[in-house]
């Protein structure tokens, strides 16, 4: 029997005498839960995948400005990689190039970092959280800008086993562990009043929350003192104190609760404790940032608005306007 807990075994051992150690004793019990094979149909099979991965020397790693792994390997052994990558579809965040192979998720996750590292403090040598991660595209990227611990969670099993697939051929060219991991886990799983991360993260998980302001206390809980929020949510245009909240779905999702306007985020943040709350970017959702792929077949951003319109959503919402706000404790 695959033993998930070898996944995490250097982050395990990493928190004994960190301001992490509190968590320490949940970490077993809580990845034996989102890993189990008994809940999760499809995860024996993906398990299967991330047992038959090869072992690859890679003699380029780029993590800074893409993620790109690749190494000399035969056109045999990357045509297996592909294969295995493609039995994980579908892949959401991204891209990456691994060995040959271009993982063109649906979303252009590069074009959303971009965007946002201008305005962050400077990752180097900081622990950070990313709250609801996915595939841990980002964390990647927070390790190319010099972090020295990045912990993503994320519920999905699918996307815990992708973010492993790619951090085994990272392992293949990478001097240790890199210090990445993803847990199988939301946020109510951390431990409340933690305040251990110099950073976090939570990018597109905002909207999807009942309690808006439980969500803001908790990121808020995560964090030591000085440390930095970043949240990532929909919008809608309008001023303090308008809120749209969708009766129905919102671009075909029904697990869509609040989109406020840019001073109503800016304000419950202050309400909920954060010092400078501020937005440092928007930006209208194109169909070239999110959009179907061979690697994501199912429907996206285009299904999901007017086709007469594509400033409304299908339902004759405001189409995605997606606002970044960065925040002290």
């Amino acid at each position: 029997m695959f033993n998930y807990h070898t996944l995490y075994a250097e982050l395990l051992s990493s928190l004994h005498g960190s301001p992490l150690e509190k968590w320490l004793p949940l970490l077993p019990e809580q990845i034996n839960q989102g890993l189990c094979e008994q809940r999760f149909g499809d995860l024996a099979d993906w398990r299967q995948v991330l047992q038959q991965l090869p072992e690859v020397s890679a003699n380029k790693i780029e993590l800074k400005d893409k993620i790109q792994i690749d190494g000399d390997s035969s056109d045999n052994t990357r045509a297996q990689i592909k294969n295995l990558l493609q039995a994980l579809i579908p892949w959401r965040k991204g891209p990456f190039f691994i060995h040959g192979t271009h993982i063109d998720t649906e979303w252009r996750s590069d074009w959303k970092w971009d965007r946002v590292l201008p305005h962050l403090a400077p990752l180097e040598n900081r622990t950070i959280l990313d709250v609801g991660c996915g595939s841990g595209y980002h964390c990647w990227r927070m390790l190319g800008e010099g972090a020295s611990r990045i912990i993503g969670i994320d519920p999905s099993p699918r996307f815990v086993v992708q973010f492993y697939a790619v951090k085994h051929f990272i392992q293949g060219g990478y001097h240790g562990v890199p210090p990445v991991d993803v847990l199988p886990i939301g946020i109510e799983a951390v431990p409340q009043n933690l305040q251990a991360f110099d950073t976090t993260f939570s990018m597109g998980v905002f909207y999807h929350r009942r309690a808006p302001m439980d969500h803001l206390r908790e990121l808020k809980a995560t964090l030591r003192q000085g440390g930095q929020l970043v949240l990532e949510t929909l919008l809608i245009e309008g001023g303090l104190g308008e809120v749209l909240v969708p009766e129905g779905r919102y671009a075909k999702m029904n697990n869509v609760w609040f989109l406020p306007t840019a001073d109503t985020m800016i304000s419950w943040m202050r309400k909920c404790g954060f010092k400078n709350p501020r937005l440092v970017d928007s930006a209208t959702t194109t169909l070239q940032e999110q959009r179907q792929t061979e690697w994501m077949t199912y429907h996206s951003l285009e299904q999901f608005l007017d086709p007469a319109d594509h400033r409304k959503t299908i339902e004759g919402h405001p189409a995605p306007l997606r606002g970044v706000f960065v925040a002290e404790v």
